[in-house]
């Protein structure tokens, strides 16, 4: 393991921007993991540790140590009806739901290219089209840089929530070292009650889809409305969809009839692409900066030249104009640097 100086990380964020990291460090093991934390402690180094970049944002050059986690390996074991499968933290999302997909392993489907690591998963509780991560995890393994030790979390003790869990809300404590999935070998609970790919299914003239099948919709959906970070760079989904009391959802419907919810009998979630675009943010650009023309909730480094405090200026503009004419806050879901 090399600890180099003065590094771009541009190539290291989806967002494309082009900051400088003081130290930086790829690791491949536990044990490089440890020196290179024993370095940052050493000298007194601030730490970050990425996984793909892909929910992150720069908006300053890091004047700590960036560890790269690269961890690799996937490991399965069978349990009762269902498969455990453990995969390394620094292994592709993607390619692992694709892979579990190929085996008939059922569960990630939904989830499939979503950009990012197997090792931040847990962090956001990424979810998609009617799936979580808390709906098929089992337990994971963490560094805990307080206590310099490893330990495992079980589901419970993640605290799962909307986009949320325990680890979020301890940045930097924990680093996740690989996670254990629980899936499904045969009886798949095939999720496709989601609105777009319900649509997408009947297009395609399929009335009972395999796990294959939702996967290929949900790609096919996703590549149709959100833009490749490697050709327009961009974090995915830059803001939460927030959740407000039924009480202020049914004032706000006298005064927009037409705003969608998905309730849960107390709380509504609203889509916050949906007010964005109703604030006129969709497809509008400034300078280097934009709002995807197909996707709202969707920032995107315009130009390729965006600076990352550019980016924040922006999402602040459509955080100010969101309150503003619906007063609801919007939630950034990237972590902002």
């Amino acid at each position: 393991m090399d600890i180099r100086r003065q590094v771009s990380l541009k190539k290291y964020n989806t967002f494309g921007v082009d900051v400088g990291a003081a130290y930086f460090a790829e690791v491949a093991s536990t044990d490089e993991l440890q020196k290179a934390l024993q370095f940052a402690e050493r000298n007194g180094l601030r730490l970050l540790v990425l996984g793909a970049g892909s929910n992150v944002l720069f908006t300053r050059d890091f004047d700590g140590l960036v560890i790269r986690l690269n961890l690799k390996g996937i490991e399965t074991s069978f349990a009762d009806d269902a498969v455990l499968v453990t995969a390394a933290a620094g292994e592709n999302w993607h390619s692992f739901v694709q892979d579990c997909i190929d085996q008939d392993y059922g569960g990630l489907e939904n989830l499939s290219l979503i950009p990012g690591h197997v090792g931040t998963a847990p962090i956001q509780n990424i979810g998609a089209y009617g799936v979580e991560i808390k709906d098929v995890f089992e337990t994971c393994q963490v560094f805990d840089t307080e206590t310099r030790g490893i330990r495992d979390f079980k589901k419970d003790e993640c605290e799962f929530g909307y986009r949320d869990s325990v680890f979020k809300r301890n940045k930097g404590r924990y680093i996740i070292l690989q996670v254990t999935f629980r899936l499904t070998v045969k009886d798949h609970k095939i999720s496709s009650h989601y609105g777009a790919i319900e649509a997408e299914l009947q297009k395609r003239n399929i009335t009972a889809p395999t796990l294959r099948d939702i996967a290929d919709v949900v790609i096919a959906i996703r590549q149709s409305k959100l833009p490749d970070p490697a050709v327009t760079g961009n974090a995915g989904s830059f803001f939460k969809n927030p959740v407000i009391p039924m009480e202020a959802f049914e004032r706000l419907k006298h005064r927009h009839p037409e705003i969608p919810g998905y309730s849960d009998g107390t709380q509504v979630k609203v889509p916050a692409g949906w007010l964005i675009e109703q604030c006129g943010w969709r497809g509008k650009t400034i300078d280097n900066v934009g709002s995807h023309a197909l996707q709202s909730l969707v920032l995107i480094n315009a130009t390729g030249k965006a600076a990352g405090q550019e980016i924040y200026d922006f999402s602040q503009l459509i955080i100010d104009s969101v309150q503003q004419e619906f007063g609801i806050g919007l939630e950034r879901e990237v972590n902002v640097i």
